[in-house]
């Protein structure tokens, strides 16, 4: 998974203390990805993005596809239209997704909760994604959010990734350090 931007990285961190300090860590998380649902399709970034508009029709174009999505009603819609603004004057709106990944990895970190990427060569059933996510719980001692990816090139097993940590279970990684031994041995 690739590192955020240092810019989104800010921004996220800018939303996420003054999240902590108004006790609206949910409601931004939940605005934030309802702004990328707002300003993501193609033809609502052309006219964000256009430089030919003014830069108040640009923003007022982000108030109103705000407005009609209900997010400026929310409880931290006046500081949401406030950031986009700020992107939308920067020319920073794709940022969107990776400020709302951003501040969801900080809102996981200070609740306690580690990201698993569970990857099998083909989808798993929810017993196993249970018994995975049990298992990750255990090893880890943190609550885990598990998400599940497909790769077939696996052959078989699984992989587990949490952060910087990769636990490989597969047959392509056994296959792969069992190569590297027979390589090493020959020398």
């Amino acid at each position: 998974m690739a590192r955020p931007s240092t810019a989104a990285r800010r921004y996220a961190e800018a939303v996420f203390e003054i999240a902590r300090r108004d006790g609206t860590e949910d409601a931004w998380l939940a605005a934030l990805d309802g702004a990328w649902t707002v300003l993501g399709p193609a033809d609502v970034l052309r006219i964000v993005e256009n430089p030919a508009l003014a830069l108040p029709q640009r923003q007022e174009a982000v108030r109103a596809a705000l407005a009609a999505a209900s997010l400026d009603g929310e409880p931290v819609g006046t500081q949401l239209v406030n950031l986009v603004g700020a992107l939308v004057a920067r020319r920073r709106v794709s940022l969107v997704p990776a400020i709302a990944g951003e501040y969801r990895r900080l809102i996981d970190h200070q609740r306690g909760v580690a990201v698993a990427v569970v990857t099998s060569p083909t989808p798993l059933g929810a017993e196993e994604t249970e018994a995975i996510a049990a298992r990750v719980a255990t090893l880890t001692g943190a609550t885990i959010s598990l998400r599940t990816a497909v790769d077939p090139a696996l052959i078989g097993g699984v992989t587990v990734r949490i952060g910087d940590r990769l636990i490989d279970a597969s047959v392509r990684g056994r296959l792969e350090r069992l190569r590297a031994r027979i390589v090493a041995g020959a020398r």
